[in-house]
């Protein structure tokens, strides 16, 4: 595969992607913006001397006890954010899994027409062993999507 060909493919994955960012709502864009956020050092950093601050706070004899309310609320939101995230960037993969499951179903049915092509050539040119191969009279058949997975469904535990 040329190196220009690889480019191409990259660039067009890469097209895909910056089209699936900026199809984002700005309430998404906000989310991912939040969960990035909440999954960065510096919102542990600044967390933990919050903390700090607030254990100190609370111990101290005569001073004024923080609600613990605000922690749990803030760990409600930031939850939410996270999972809303999360559900986004899995429809997003399950639209990749769409995809690749396409490709690989023509690339199946382009590699078994080939296979059927180079038995043909084989059997013209009196290769009639290679041609009669029983794994390649095997391969030139139509693959069953159906019975396919209705096999592994049966393989699985549980079934």
């Amino acid at each position: 595969m040329s190196q220009s060909h690889i480019q191409e493919q990259i660039e067009l994955i890469a097209r895909h992607e910056q089209e699936f960012l900026e199809q984002r709502t700005q309430a998404e864009r906000v989310i991912d913006g939040i969960a990035s956020f909440v999954g960065s050092l510096p919102f542990v950093a600044v967390h933990l001397a919050v903390f700090a601050v607030w254990i100190v706070a609370n111990s101290l004899p005569y001073a004024r006890h923080f609600d613990q309310t605000v922690v749990a609320m803030e760990a409600i939101l930031v939850s939410s954010f996270i999972l809303m995230r999360q559900a986004r960037l899995g429809r997003r993969s399950d639209e990749r899994d769409h995809m690749m499951l396409q490709i690989l179903l023509l690339t199946e049915k382009e590699l078994t027409a080939l296979l059927s092509m180079d038995r043909q050539i084989a059997s013209e040119m009196g290769l009639n062993k290679a041609a009669n191969n029983p794994e390649v009279r095997d391969l030139i058949q139509e693959t069953s999507i159906d019975d396919l997975a209705q096999t592994i469904k049966d393989s699985l535990p549980g079934s």
